[in-house]
């Protein structure tokens, strides 16, 4: 493993955070220096903590304990994620016979300097009985894979003779804290410890000593690892033909999302990781076996439940039969979870709220791996976990077996308060999990509208046919939003284009439950001497890309099987049509049209078709020139012009995605034509 300290990365992080004191400054160059690296830590996973002495508010100097906060990150880690608890009192409880979670986060609370700062690590006891400076805590994978041998504290001695000790398995909090200080005594010569089933702590009394001490314990376990025979894995038997992954998982994606949503009640998204290992994993005889064993460390199971499922697919190619055998897989998964928590809590007398039984991880035989998540960061999590347990298990089996912790023990982490504590408990915003397709979403009312809808929550993907503007909107509404975001150059006069488009949001996000038919332009000229050509192409745009685009959302809708909303964007010309417009409200009123349809077609199927009409938005449909030339015939200068209207107020391409947000959120709305435009009489529907 590479050692990635660095003098002069560490001095410019000294100034860098000139705020505090040195040692926090280096504390969290180090943290970020452990976080940045995968093979060490994933998601929030392990944590670090300094003691230094600052002053009080007196000026006298305290001993205090800097330790990472829940919430944040090792590899983001800035000072503020790094609490300060008084560390007298806290070492002071050594001295007790036991001490509750509820009574050990309490105490740690009371000790904060900070009233506001985040919680400490529910592992603070454990840096604070350790007498060293400096304390780094990991999951490395290359340890974890030493850790889950049945023989690990003989491998450990073979391998660090009397560098690193060794603790059992005990939880995290008060007991394992004493635990691993009377290891540490036994033996105050040791560099580190390697906690069984769980992970390494190094410590000294100088940042780079805890750190170089920590690649060099994880280097080692590496070195021991590659000397061990590679066991070969053994495909599996498999009926899908010469289906490619990406086609495998275009067929059952939207069909999970389904399955998954008329489970909870809740939208969920479905994540493909294109891993040649997983996919070999998942394909070969001995997953069948090694991953139902359990997860590579306890903290893990919050996210990845404590197995997979396992699915090997015989039905692809009939929708029908596929629904049936995804839905009878899933619910002997759910019944074997169910099964795993009676039998625990009996088993221990003790009562728990089950949490949902619904698999996050699935791995497919001919596919590989995927995870399913009520965001795009649970998926992500998820899978980057697994990806690496993948490792971890393959590379136990080499060196000899694979025996993590037993179901009995999961099960307290699983259900353990403080754990779920770091899933948060805020509420989701409205569009959580929702996938969301938008055309025209480069400028104007797509824009407006992709923005507004990231904002809520969703997985949006963007199409339109300008590639810079869609791109540099696309980019802005990433960083205002931290959505979950895909933009593509979609052409919506091109069937082919809009089908492909379509595949690719499945592989994305597994499937939509929205589409904003967008896109159009206005198209003029008199409608007895416009060319038929000119005409065609005002159809095609203006009408026939909102069909195509409906009819694919459609397929998409029925295959997951949760209803789906249709919104398109209609126009005042289709009631109240211009003259010398004719080529854009013919299309437009037969968009109206189209919507109602929907709306008749589909209903049963709980699929919501609605329209916005709209009226003088400032977007590019309309150059400048144009509208100046349309104010002056009024009498109006183009700022007039776009608030002539009953209101006296212009209206925003904001306005128009609030009433398609309205729309999207109005369950039992459908063939509904909403009017946008600030008052126009001539142009309301009736």
């Amino acid at each position: 493993m590479k050692n990635r300290w660095n003098d002069k990365e560490a001095q410019a992080a000294i100034e860098r955070w000139s705020n505090v004191n040195e040692d926090i400054a280096l504390r969290v160059y180090t943290s970020r220096l452990i976080g940045a690296d995968t093979e060490l830590v994933l998601h929030g996973g392990g944590n670090t903590s300094v003691k230094s002495r600052i002053p009080d508010r007196f000026g006298e100097d305290i001993d205090v304990l800097f330790v990472k906060g829940s919430g944040w990150d090792l590899d983001s880690l800035e000072p503020p994620g790094l609490p300060g608890v008084k560390l007298g009192p806290i070492q002071k409880l050594r001295q007790l016979d036991g001490l509750s979670d509820e009574a050990m986060v309490n105490d740690q609370r009371t000790n904060l300097l900070d009233a506001s700062a985040p919680n400490p690590s529910v592992e603070t006891l454990l840096h604070a009985f350790l007498p060293h400076k400096f304390v780094d805590h990991s999951h490395a994978d290359a340890i974890l894979v030493i850790a889950n041998q049945p023989d690990s504290v003989e491998i450990c001695k073979e391998i660090y003779g009397d560098e690193l000790g060794v603790v059992d398995y005990i939880m995290p909090g008060f007991d394992l804290a004493k635990a691993a200080a009377e290891a540490y005594e036994k033996n105050p010569n040791v560099k580190g410890l390697v906690l069984i089933n769980h992970g390494l702590f190094t410590f000294a009394e100088t940042a780079k000593e805890s750190y170089d001490y920590h690649i060099d314990a994880v280097t080692k376990a590496e070195d021991y690892i590659a000397k061990q025979q590679v066991k070969k894995l053994t495909p599996q038997t498999m009926s899908i033909g010469s289906k490619s992954p990406d086609e495998i998982f275009r067929r059952i994606a939207p069909a999970l999302r389904g399955i998954y949503e008329k489970e909870s009640g809740v939208p969920w998204l479905v994540h493909h990781r294109q891993s040649e290992t997983a996919y070999h994993f998942a394909t070969s005889e001995e997953c069948l076996t090694w991953s139902q064993i359990g997860t590579a460390t306890p903290d893990h199971v919050i996210r990845t439940k404590q197995k997979p499922l396992l699915l090997n697919l015989q039905n692809l190619d009939d929708p029908e039969k596929l629904w049936d055998e995804l839905t009878e897989a899933l619910q002997k998964y759910m019944d074997a979870y169910h099964a795993y928590f009676k039998k625990n809590c009996d088993a221990k007398g003790i009562e728990r709220k089950e949490l949902d039984r619904l698999p996050r991880v699935i791995l497919v035989a001919g596919l590989g791996l995927i995870t399913v998540g009520k965001n795009a960061k649970e998926t992500r999590i998820s899978a980057d976990i697994y990806e690496h347990t993948i490792d971890i298990i393959h590379q136990a089996f080499n060196v000899g077996t694979y025996q993590p912790l037993s179901d009995f023990d999961l099960f307290d982490m699983e259900y353990w308060s403080l754990e779920q504590a770091k899933l948060g408990k805020a509420k989701p915003p409205v569009l959580n999990g929702k996938g969301v397709y938008v055309t025209g979403a480069a400028s104007g009312i797509g824009r407006a509208t992709a923005q507004l809808f990231a904002e809520q929550g969703a997985n949006v993907f963007m199409t339109d046919i300008n590639p810079n503007q869609l791109a540099e909107a696309a980019d802005e509404i990433k960083k205002a939003t931290k959505a979950n975001l895909l933009a593509r150059v979609v052409d919506v006069t091109d069937e082919k284009a809009v089908r492909e488009s379509f595949e690719q949001v499945v592989q994305h996000f597994g499937g939509i439950d929205i589409l904003i038919s967008n896109a159009g332009n206005a198209v003029q000229g008199p409608i007895g001497e416009v060319d038929s050509a000119t005409l065609r192409q005002s159809f095609e745009l203006n009408f026939f890309a909102h069909q195509s685009l409906a009819s694919q959302a459609v397929r998409l809708f029925k295959t997951q099987r949760t209803g789906g909303v249709l919104l398109f964007n209609a126009s005042k010309a289709a009631f109240n049509p211009g003259k010398n417009f004719g080529p854009y409200a013919l299309p437009k009123a037969g968009v109206v049209a189209l919507t109602k349809q929907y709306a008749l077609d589909y209903g049963a199927d709980g699929i919501r078709s609605n329209a916005v009409n709209a009226d003088r938005i400032r977007t590019g449909i309309f150059p400048p020139e144009f509208v100046k030339e349309r104010a002056a015939a009024r009498g109006l200068s183009a700022d007039e012009y776009f608030q002539d209207n009953l209101l006296k107020r212009e209206v925003t391409g904001r306005d128009v995605a609030e009433a398609f947000l309205d729309l999207a959120l109005a369950e039992k709305t459908t063939g509904s034509i909403v009017t946008v435009d600030g008052g126009n009489i001539a142009a309301s529907p009736r």
